[in-house]
């Protein structure tokens, strides 16, 4: 029991690694894919998508007596997309440049399969600690994958992080060049294969 119990830890860490929403239970790959292109809005697509699931988690598991089960999607809908509105005006207000990087993939996370995922299979069910947990889990997890993915597009095909050069003008001078494939699309799900591809060879549990 408590705050930190060992179930508790398990429901935090779980997404984390074992049980990671995108490379392990396939989810939210499509938004994983488009906004990776570049390191800074990556971040901020999995931090939008962290806070979103955390508190419509709380707020469904604080309502979940209530719901009447034959309209229970309509509500956790009506929830995520009250949130979401609240997130996509806050990053117009405080980061604009990259909410207009984001574009219309903001407003997308209303359709993110962790987002309904885990307020059917777990805030329905729990109580609003645990379900918080397992939100902040399940959106650390979701950006830890676009984080990785965004750092190797980036740095491979721009040369640079957060904007900022950071592969010398010298590696250029001696012939170097940006690998212009990993800005493209494509080279988000071969990244996102490989990183399964490796989570998977780490797990020998998870093989089929």
């Amino acid at each position: 029991m408590g705050l930190i119990s060992k179930k508790n830890k398990e429901v935090l860490t779980g997404p984390l690694n074992i049980n990671n929403p995108v490379i392990v239970q396939m989810l939210g790959i499509c938004s994983a894919l488009a906004v990776t292109s570049k390191l800074e809005p990556a971040i901020v697509m999995g931090l939008s998508v962290t806070a979103v699931v955390a508190f419509a988690n709380v707020i469904i598991s604080l309502l979940r007596n209530t719901i009447p089960n034959r309209i229970r999607i309509i509500v956790q809908l009506v929830v995520v997309a009250a949130l979401v509105t609240v997130v996509s005006e806050v990053l117009k207000a405080f980061a604009y440049d990259v909410n207009k990087q984001l574009s219309v993939f903001v407003g997308l996370i209303i359709t993110n399969c962790i987002l309904m995922g885990r307020l059917e299979a777990f805030a329905l069910g729990n109580g609003p600690w645990e379900s918080f947990l397992d939100g902040i889990g399940n959106g650390i997890g979701y950006a830890l994958i676009l984080i990785v993915v965004g750092f190797f597009r980036e740095l491979l095909g721009s040369g640079t992080l957060l904007g900022y050069q950071v592969i010398p003008q010298c590696v250029y001078d001696w012939g170097y060049v940006n690998n212009g494939l990993m800005i493209l699309p494509p080279m988000a799900l071969i990244t996102i294969a490989v990183i399964i591809w490796v989570h998977r060879a780490r797990n020998k549990d998870l093989q089929e």
